[in-house]
Protein backbone atom coordinates (compact mmCIF):
# COMPACT_ATOMS: atom_id res chain seq x y z
CA UNK A 1 0.00 0.00 0.00
CA UNK A 2 0.76 3.55 -0.87
CA UNK A 3 0.08 6.67 0.83
CA UNK A 4 0.96 10.39 0.75
CA UNK A 5 4.40 11.00 2.34
CA UNK A 6 4.14 13.02 5.79
CA UNK A 7 6.40 15.71 4.48
CA UNK A 8 4.62 18.41 1.80
CA UNK A 9 6.38 20.42 -0.43
CA UNK A 10 5.97 24.29 0.51
CA UNK A 11 5.77 25.47 -3.04
CA UNK A 12 7.57 28.52 -2.12
CA UNK A 13 6.62 31.55 -4.14
CA UNK A 14 9.06 33.29 -6.60
CA UNK A 15 9.42 36.71 -8.54
CA UNK A 16 8.19 36.98 -12.31
CA UNK A 17 9.52 39.37 -14.16
CA UNK A 18 7.53 38.26 -17.73
CA UNK A 19 6.00 40.94 -18.96
CA UNK A 20 5.91 42.95 -15.87
CA UNK A 21 6.59 46.32 -17.24
CA UNK A 22 3.67 46.10 -19.89
CA UNK A 23 0.75 45.37 -16.98
CA UNK A 24 -1.02 48.15 -15.82
CA UNK A 25 -1.14 48.90 -11.89
CA UNK A 26 -3.67 46.51 -10.75
CA UNK A 27 -2.35 43.62 -12.50
CA UNK A 28 -5.19 43.43 -15.37
CA UNK A 29 -4.71 43.81 -19.00
CA UNK A 30 -8.01 44.51 -19.96
CA UNK A 31 -9.88 45.46 -17.25
CA UNK A 32 -13.18 45.38 -19.12
CA UNK A 33 -12.36 41.65 -20.27
CA UNK A 34 -14.24 38.91 -18.69
CA UNK A 35 -12.05 35.63 -17.53
CA UNK A 36 -10.55 32.86 -19.96
CA UNK A 37 -12.31 29.42 -19.36
CA UNK A 38 -9.36 26.85 -19.14
CA UNK A 39 -10.77 23.46 -18.98
CA UNK A 40 -8.17 21.13 -18.19
CA UNK A 41 -5.63 21.31 -15.86
CA UNK A 42 -3.01 18.71 -17.83
CA UNK A 43 0.19 20.16 -18.79
CA UNK A 44 -1.59 21.61 -21.89
CA UNK A 45 -4.58 23.70 -19.62
CA UNK A 46 -1.63 24.69 -16.68
CA UNK A 47 0.10 26.53 -19.64
CA UNK A 48 -2.70 28.17 -21.13
CA UNK A 49 -3.36 29.71 -17.83
CA UNK A 50 -0.21 30.42 -17.03
CA UNK A 51 0.68 32.58 -20.26
CA UNK A 52 -2.51 34.19 -20.31
CA UNK A 53 -2.14 35.31 -16.39
CA UNK A 54 0.98 36.30 -16.90
CA UNK A 55 0.37 38.92 -19.34
CA UNK A 56 -2.49 40.24 -17.29
CA UNK A 57 -5.92 38.23 -17.77
CA UNK A 58 -7.85 36.48 -15.46
CA UNK A 59 -8.24 32.63 -15.59
CA UNK A 60 -11.05 30.25 -14.44
CA UNK A 61 -8.71 26.49 -14.48
CA UNK A 62 -11.40 23.75 -14.08
CA UNK A 63 -10.06 20.68 -13.82
CA UNK A 64 -11.84 17.09 -12.83
CA UNK A 65 -9.41 15.34 -10.54
CA UNK A 66 -8.35 16.63 -6.66
CA UNK A 67 -5.18 17.90 -8.33
CA UNK A 68 -3.66 19.47 -10.98
CA UNK A 69 -0.41 18.02 -13.84
CA UNK A 70 -2.60 15.45 -15.59
CA UNK A 71 -1.25 12.32 -17.17
CA UNK A 72 2.24 14.02 -17.17
CA UNK A 73 2.39 13.66 -13.57
CA UNK A 74 1.75 9.73 -13.74
CA UNK A 75 5.35 9.57 -15.43
CA UNK A 76 8.36 8.74 -14.28
CA UNK A 77 10.43 10.57 -16.95
CA UNK A 78 10.51 12.85 -19.93
CA UNK A 79 12.08 11.90 -23.16
CA UNK A 80 14.37 12.52 -24.35
CA UNK A 81 16.01 14.18 -21.55
CA UNK A 82 14.85 11.60 -19.03
CA UNK A 83 14.37 14.14 -16.44
CA UNK A 84 11.27 13.50 -14.01
CA UNK A 85 7.85 15.68 -14.56
CA UNK A 86 7.94 16.92 -11.10
CA UNK A 87 10.93 19.59 -11.92
CA UNK A 88 8.45 21.21 -14.37
CA UNK A 89 5.71 20.92 -12.56
CA UNK A 90 7.20 23.11 -9.50
CA UNK A 91 8.48 26.02 -11.83
CA UNK A 92 4.37 26.30 -13.15
CA UNK A 93 3.06 25.57 -9.32
CA UNK A 94 4.95 28.70 -8.67
CA UNK A 95 3.80 30.49 -11.34
CA UNK A 96 0.21 29.87 -10.41
CA UNK A 97 1.03 30.22 -6.89
CA UNK A 98 2.07 34.12 -7.11
CA UNK A 99 -0.56 34.71 -10.04
CA UNK A 100 -3.97 36.04 -8.28
CA UNK A 101 -5.49 36.32 -11.72
CA UNK A 102 -5.66 32.65 -11.88
CA UNK A 103 -8.52 30.95 -10.40
CA UNK A 104 -8.32 27.16 -10.06
CA UNK A 105 -11.19 24.67 -9.38
CA UNK A 106 -10.40 21.00 -8.97
CA UNK A 107 -12.73 18.09 -8.41
CA UNK A 108 -14.94 20.08 -11.27
CA UNK A 109 -16.25 19.88 -14.62
CA UNK A 110 -17.87 22.34 -16.66
CA UNK A 111 -21.92 21.83 -17.40
CA UNK A 112 -23.14 24.09 -18.93
CA UNK A 113 -21.37 26.70 -22.06
CA UNK A 114 -23.98 29.09 -23.33
CA UNK A 115 -23.07 32.48 -25.70
CA UNK A 116 -20.81 33.89 -28.12
CA UNK A 117 -17.12 35.44 -28.25
CA UNK A 118 -16.66 38.18 -25.23
CA UNK A 119 -19.78 36.81 -23.44
CA UNK A 120 -19.89 32.93 -22.50
CA UNK A 121 -21.56 32.04 -19.48
CA UNK A 122 -20.40 28.83 -17.87
CA UNK A 123 -21.55 26.33 -15.22
CA UNK A 124 -18.88 24.42 -13.12
CA UNK A 125 -19.57 21.68 -10.87
CA UNK A 126 -17.76 20.89 -7.76
CA UNK A 127 -17.58 17.64 -5.80
CA UNK A 128 -16.86 17.57 -2.46
CA UNK A 129 -13.59 17.27 -0.83
CA UNK A 130 -14.41 16.77 2.29
CA UNK A 131 -11.03 18.55 3.33
CA UNK A 132 -11.12 21.76 4.54
CA UNK A 133 -7.61 23.05 4.31
CA UNK A 134 -8.37 24.92 7.56
CA UNK A 135 -5.88 22.60 9.49
CA UNK A 136 -3.17 20.23 8.66
CA UNK A 137 -3.67 16.63 7.62
CA UNK A 138 -0.94 14.10 7.88
CA UNK A 139 -0.45 10.03 8.16
CA UNK A 140 -0.27 9.74 11.82
CA UNK A 141 -4.23 10.09 11.19
CA UNK A 142 -4.88 8.09 7.73
CA UNK A 143 -2.27 5.09 8.70
CA UNK A 144 -4.99 4.90 11.74
CA UNK A 145 -7.75 3.71 9.20
CA UNK A 146 -8.70 0.45 8.11
CA UNK A 147 -10.99 1.83 4.64
CA UNK A 148 -9.27 1.39 1.80
CA UNK A 149 -9.67 2.28 -2.04
CA UNK A 150 -7.73 1.02 -5.34
CA UNK A 151 -5.38 3.75 -6.21
CA UNK A 152 -6.07 5.72 -9.39
CA UNK A 153 -2.77 7.77 -9.71
CA UNK A 154 -1.15 3.98 -9.79
CA UNK A 155 -3.85 2.87 -12.06
CA UNK A 156 -5.01 0.45 -9.37
CA UNK A 157 -1.68 -1.68 -8.98
CA UNK A 158 -1.90 -0.75 -5.27
CA UNK A 159 -3.85 0.86 -2.73
CA UNK A 160 -4.63 4.39 -0.53
CA UNK A 161 -6.62 4.82 2.86
CA UNK A 162 -9.91 6.26 2.10
CA UNK A 163 -8.41 9.47 3.42
CA UNK A 164 -5.38 10.09 1.21
CA UNK A 165 -3.02 12.62 -0.59
CA UNK A 166 -3.20 12.18 -4.17
CA UNK A 167 0.45 12.07 -4.54
CA UNK A 168 3.90 13.85 -3.44
CA UNK A 169 3.71 16.85 -5.44
CA UNK A 170 0.58 17.17 -5.42
CA UNK A 171 -1.36 21.04 -6.16
CA UNK A 172 -3.43 21.80 -4.56
CA UNK A 173 -1.77 20.19 -1.98
CA UNK A 174 -4.44 19.03 -0.05
CA UNK A 175 -5.83 15.25 0.75
CA UNK A 176 -8.85 13.67 -0.35
CA UNK A 177 -11.73 11.82 1.31
CA UNK A 178 -13.50 9.21 -0.36
CA UNK A 179 -16.85 8.67 1.37
CA UNK A 180 -17.88 5.68 -0.52
CA UNK A 181 -14.80 3.87 0.45
CA UNK A 182 -14.75 5.08 3.86
CA UNK A 183 -16.46 2.72 6.50
CA UNK A 184 -19.02 3.83 9.29
CA UNK A 185 -15.97 3.09 11.65
CA UNK A 186 -13.61 4.93 10.10
CA UNK A 187 -15.62 8.22 10.21
CA UNK A 188 -16.64 7.69 13.50
CA UNK A 189 -12.68 7.65 14.12
CA UNK A 190 -12.03 10.93 12.28
CA UNK A 191 -14.88 12.89 13.86
CA UNK A 192 -12.58 11.91 17.09
CA UNK A 193 -8.69 12.02 15.95
CA UNK A 194 -8.95 14.96 13.08
CA UNK A 195 -7.47 18.42 13.74
CA UNK A 196 -9.85 20.77 14.09
CA UNK A 197 -11.81 22.03 11.27
CA UNK A 198 -9.80 19.64 9.13
CA UNK A 199 -12.56 17.72 7.46
CA UNK A 200 -16.22 18.43 6.49
CA UNK A 201 -18.59 15.68 6.58
CA UNK A 202 -21.75 17.95 5.53
CA UNK A 203 -20.05 19.29 2.28
CA UNK A 204 -22.07 19.26 -0.81
CA UNK A 205 -21.79 19.20 -4.49
CA UNK A 206 -22.31 22.59 -5.73
CA UNK A 207 -22.78 24.56 -9.17
CA UNK A 208 -20.97 27.93 -9.79
CA UNK A 209 -22.38 30.03 -12.83
CA UNK A 210 -19.42 32.49 -14.13
CA UNK A 211 -19.41 34.42 -16.97
CA UNK A 212 -15.97 34.34 -19.45
CA UNK A 213 -14.85 35.95 -22.41
CA UNK A 214 -13.01 33.07 -24.05
CA UNK A 215 -12.85 28.96 -23.56
CA UNK A 216 -9.61 26.69 -24.25
CA UNK A 217 -10.51 23.00 -24.47
CA UNK A 218 -7.62 21.34 -22.96
CA UNK A 219 -8.95 17.98 -21.93
CA UNK A 220 -6.65 15.87 -22.57
CA UNK A 221 -6.49 12.30 -23.05
CA UNK A 222 -6.70 8.48 -21.90
CA UNK A 223 -4.77 5.50 -23.18
CA UNK A 224 -6.77 2.92 -25.26
CA UNK A 225 -8.55 0.29 -23.34
CA UNK A 226 -6.48 -2.70 -23.60
CA UNK A 227 -8.83 -5.21 -22.75
CA UNK A 228 -10.81 -4.88 -25.99
CA UNK A 229 -7.61 -6.23 -27.59
CA UNK A 230 -8.28 -9.73 -26.30
CA UNK A 231 -5.70 -11.78 -28.37
CA UNK A 232 -3.03 -9.75 -26.33
CA UNK A 233 -4.11 -11.06 -23.05
CA UNK A 234 -4.48 -7.61 -20.97
CA UNK A 235 -6.63 -8.48 -17.80
CA UNK A 236 -6.70 -12.51 -18.09
CA UNK A 237 -2.59 -12.69 -18.15
CA UNK A 238 -1.38 -10.94 -14.57
CA UNK A 239 2.26 -10.20 -16.41
CA UNK A 240 0.42 -8.13 -19.18
CA UNK A 241 0.44 -4.32 -18.63
CA UNK A 242 0.31 -1.12 -20.35
CA UNK A 243 2.57 1.62 -21.21
CA UNK A 244 1.50 3.84 -18.83
CA UNK A 245 1.28 1.20 -16.00
CA UNK A 246 4.80 0.87 -16.72
CA UNK A 247 5.77 4.58 -16.19
CA UNK A 248 4.16 3.69 -12.68
CA UNK A 249 6.01 0.87 -12.01
CA UNK A 250 9.49 2.35 -12.89
CA UNK A 251 8.63 5.48 -10.22
CA UNK A 252 9.89 5.51 -6.91
CA UNK A 253 7.11 6.98 -5.86
CA UNK A 254 5.02 3.97 -7.43
CA UNK A 255 3.53 0.57 -5.99
CA UNK A 256 7.05 -1.38 -5.67
CA UNK A 257 8.81 1.29 -5.25
CA UNK A 258 10.50 1.90 -8.56
CA UNK A 259 11.54 -2.02 -8.55
CA UNK A 260 10.40 -3.12 -12.39
CA UNK A 261 8.86 -6.56 -10.82
CA UNK A 262 5.86 -8.97 -12.24
CA UNK A 263 2.69 -8.51 -10.40
CA UNK A 264 2.06 -12.41 -10.85
CA UNK A 265 4.91 -13.19 -7.89
CA UNK A 266 7.02 -9.81 -7.24
CA UNK A 267 10.00 -11.57 -9.28
CA UNK A 268 12.38 -8.64 -10.88
CA UNK A 269 11.82 -8.92 -14.38
CA UNK A 270 14.55 -10.08 -16.92
CA UNK A 271 13.53 -10.75 -20.10
CA UNK A 272 10.58 -8.05 -21.03
CA UNK A 273 9.07 -7.36 -24.28
CA UNK A 274 7.52 -4.18 -25.64
CA UNK A 275 4.53 -4.51 -28.00
CA UNK A 276 4.49 -1.26 -30.29
CA UNK A 277 0.90 -0.04 -32.01
CA UNK A 278 -1.68 -2.09 -29.22
CA UNK A 279 -4.48 -1.42 -30.94
CA UNK A 280 -3.11 1.49 -32.75
CA UNK A 281 -2.91 1.74 -36.79
CA UNK A 282 -5.32 -1.19 -37.16
CA UNK A 283 -9.10 -0.08 -38.82
CA UNK A 284 -10.68 -2.05 -35.74
CA UNK A 285 -9.09 -0.17 -32.90
CA UNK A 286 -7.49 2.80 -33.84
CA UNK A 287 -6.48 3.60 -37.08
CA UNK A 288 -4.16 6.60 -36.53
CA UNK A 289 -0.72 6.47 -35.23
CA UNK A 290 -0.61 7.59 -31.74
CA UNK A 291 2.67 9.66 -32.48
CA UNK A 292 4.46 9.71 -29.14
CA UNK A 293 4.16 5.15 -28.35
CA UNK A 294 7.46 4.56 -30.01
CA UNK A 295 9.58 6.68 -28.22
CA UNK A 296 7.13 5.95 -25.01
CA UNK A 297 8.50 2.35 -25.24
CA UNK A 298 12.28 3.11 -25.73
CA UNK A 299 12.19 5.23 -22.90
CA UNK A 300 10.58 2.63 -20.99
CA UNK A 301 13.39 -0.08 -22.24
CA UNK A 302 15.96 2.27 -20.93
CA UNK A 303 14.33 2.00 -17.39
CA UNK A 304 14.82 -1.46 -17.47
CA UNK A 305 18.43 -1.38 -18.50
CA UNK A 306 18.79 1.45 -16.24
CA UNK A 307 17.58 -0.76 -13.24
CA UNK A 308 18.89 -4.29 -13.71
CA UNK A 309 22.07 -4.08 -15.62
CA UNK A 310 21.62 -8.13 -16.81
CA UNK A 311 17.85 -7.28 -18.08
CA UNK A 312 17.12 -7.74 -21.78
CA UNK A 313 13.99 -5.87 -23.92
CA UNK A 314 12.96 -6.88 -27.22
CA UNK A 315 10.98 -4.56 -29.18
CA UNK A 316 8.05 -5.96 -31.53
CA UNK A 317 7.18 -2.71 -34.41
CA UNK A 318 5.60 -1.90 -37.50
CA UNK A 319 8.08 0.94 -38.01
CA UNK A 320 9.91 3.25 -35.43
CA UNK A 321 8.44 5.82 -35.70
CA UNK A 322 11.25 8.91 -34.05
CA UNK A 323 10.69 12.20 -35.32
CA UNK A 324 13.54 14.64 -35.89
CA UNK A 325 16.05 15.06 -33.12
CA UNK A 326 14.67 11.81 -31.31
CA UNK A 327 16.24 9.80 -33.98
CA UNK A 328 19.35 10.06 -31.84
CA UNK A 329 17.81 8.30 -28.61
CA UNK A 330 16.88 5.54 -30.35
CA UNK A 331 20.31 4.79 -32.56
CA UNK A 332 21.76 5.20 -28.63
CA UNK A 333 19.49 2.12 -27.77
CA UNK A 334 20.34 0.46 -31.13
CA UNK A 335 23.94 0.60 -29.71
CA UNK A 336 22.91 -1.67 -26.29
CA UNK A 337 22.81 -5.30 -27.47
CA UNK A 338 20.95 -5.99 -24.51
CA UNK A 339 18.25 -4.52 -26.58
CA UNK A 340 16.39 -6.34 -29.58
CA UNK A 341 13.98 -5.29 -32.54
CA UNK A 342 11.67 -7.49 -34.37
CA UNK A 343 9.56 -5.70 -37.09
CA UNK A 344 6.17 -7.77 -37.10
CA UNK A 345 3.16 -7.40 -35.21
CA UNK A 346 1.99 -9.61 -32.05
CA UNK A 347 -0.96 -12.09 -33.56
CA UNK A 348 -0.95 -13.75 -29.62
CA UNK A 349 -0.12 -13.33 -26.15
CA UNK A 350 -0.91 -16.63 -24.12
CA UNK A 351 0.22 -17.78 -20.81
CA UNK A 352 1.92 -20.64 -19.56
CA UNK A 353 -0.22 -21.41 -16.35
CA UNK A 354 2.65 -22.44 -14.24
CA UNK A 355 5.14 -20.10 -14.23
CA UNK A 356 3.11 -17.35 -15.81
CA UNK A 357 5.17 -16.70 -18.53
CA UNK A 358 4.56 -15.21 -21.57
CA UNK A 359 4.69 -16.53 -25.09
CA UNK A 360 4.26 -14.25 -27.78
CA UNK A 361 3.37 -15.48 -31.33
CA UNK A 362 4.82 -13.11 -34.32
CA UNK A 363 6.49 -13.29 -37.95
CA UNK A 364 9.17 -11.87 -38.00
CA UNK A 365 8.39 -9.86 -41.50
CA UNK A 366 12.22 -9.05 -42.27
CA UNK A 367 13.26 -12.94 -42.36
CA UNK A 368 9.85 -14.04 -42.43
CA UNK A 369 10.29 -16.57 -39.63
CA UNK A 370 7.45 -17.44 -37.29
CA UNK A 371 8.45 -17.00 -34.05
CA UNK A 372 7.19 -18.30 -30.77
CA UNK A 373 9.69 -16.66 -27.65
CA UNK A 374 8.80 -16.33 -23.99
CA UNK A 375 9.05 -13.44 -21.78
CA UNK A 376 8.43 -12.59 -18.24
CA UNK A 377 6.93 -9.43 -18.99
CA UNK A 378 5.07 -7.84 -21.23
CA UNK A 379 3.96 -4.00 -21.75
CA UNK A 380 1.36 -2.97 -24.48
CA UNK A 381 2.32 0.58 -26.32
CA UNK A 382 -1.64 1.70 -26.09
CA UNK A 383 -2.49 4.69 -28.00
CA UNK A 384 -3.83 8.09 -26.96
CA UNK A 385 -7.75 8.57 -26.93
CA UNK A 386 -9.04 12.08 -26.29
CA UNK A 387 -11.33 11.84 -23.67
CA UNK A 388 -13.75 13.97 -25.87
CA UNK A 389 -14.31 10.48 -27.25
CA UNK A 390 -16.47 9.64 -24.66
CA UNK A 391 -17.16 12.56 -22.96
CA UNK A 392 -18.71 15.39 -25.10
CA UNK A 393 -18.04 19.08 -24.04
CA UNK A 394 -21.36 21.23 -23.30
CA UNK A 395 -21.10 23.01 -26.69
CA UNK A 396 -21.46 22.16 -29.97
CA UNK A 397 -18.34 21.62 -31.56
CA UNK A 398 -17.18 19.60 -34.46
CA UNK A 399 -14.86 16.41 -33.86
CA UNK A 400 -13.63 13.85 -35.74
CA UNK A 401 -14.32 10.13 -36.77
CA UNK A 402 -11.97 9.83 -33.59
CA UNK A 403 -13.10 12.32 -31.16
CA UNK A 404 -10.53 15.02 -31.54
CA UNK A 405 -11.83 18.33 -31.77
CA UNK A 406 -11.10 20.73 -34.63
CA UNK A 407 -8.33 22.85 -33.29
CA UNK A 408 -9.57 26.13 -34.29
CA UNK A 409 -13.14 24.51 -33.25
CA UNK A 410 -16.46 25.57 -35.12
CA UNK A 411 -17.27 28.28 -32.40
CA UNK A 412 -15.63 31.99 -32.83
CA UNK A 413 -13.81 32.46 -28.86
CA UNK A 414 -13.36 28.21 -27.98
CA UNK A 415 -10.19 27.01 -28.87
CA UNK A 416 -8.73 23.33 -28.46
CA UNK A 417 -5.42 22.50 -27.65
CA UNK A 418 -2.52 19.22 -26.64
CA UNK A 419 -4.30 16.44 -27.13
CA UNK A 420 -8.01 17.45 -27.37
CA UNK A 421 -6.82 18.52 -30.87
CA UNK A 422 -4.17 15.28 -31.89
CA UNK A 423 -1.55 12.39 -30.10
CA UNK A 424 1.20 15.23 -29.12
CA UNK A 425 4.49 15.15 -26.84
CA UNK A 426 4.86 17.72 -23.83
CA UNK A 427 6.70 19.73 -25.85
CA UNK A 428 4.56 20.17 -28.88
CA UNK A 429 1.15 20.47 -26.06
CA UNK A 430 3.39 23.62 -24.69
CA UNK A 431 3.87 25.59 -27.60
CA UNK A 432 0.04 24.63 -28.93
CA UNK A 433 -1.36 25.79 -25.80
CA UNK A 434 0.62 29.06 -25.61
CA UNK A 435 -1.28 29.62 -29.09
CA UNK A 436 -4.36 28.68 -27.65
CA UNK A 437 -3.89 31.21 -24.86
CA UNK A 438 -3.20 33.94 -27.75
CA UNK A 439 -5.91 33.54 -30.07
CA UNK A 440 -8.37 33.61 -26.43
CA UNK A 441 -6.54 36.61 -25.62
CA UNK A 442 -6.94 38.23 -28.89
CA UNK A 443 -10.62 37.16 -28.75
CA UNK A 444 -11.11 39.19 -25.58
CA UNK A 445 -9.77 42.35 -27.13
CA UNK A 446 -11.72 42.45 -30.22
CA UNK A 447 -14.73 43.36 -27.56
CA UNK A 448 -12.69 46.53 -26.42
Amino acid sequence: MVVGCSVRPTWPGRKLHTASQTIPKDGIMNANAKPILVIGGGIAGITAAVEAAEVGYRVVLVEKEAYLGGRVMRTYRYFPKMCPPTCGFEINVRRIRQNPRIVIHTLSTVEQISGTAGNFKATIKKRPRYVTGRSSLDDSVTEKLESERPNDFNFGMDTTKALYYPHDMAYPPLHVLDREALSEADEELLKKISPPEALDFGMEEEEIDIAVGAVVVATGWQPYDATKLDHLGFGKCRNVLTNVMMERLAARSGPTGGEIVRPSDGKVAENVAFVQCAGSRDENHLPYCSAVCCMASLKQARYLREKNESAKATVFYIDIRTVGRLEKFYFDMLEDSNISFVKGKVAEISENPETRDLILGVEDTLSGDRLNQTFDMVVLATGIVPNTAEAKLPIELTYDDYGFIDGTTNIDGVYAAGCAKRPCDVSRTTKDSTAAALKAIQCLNRGE
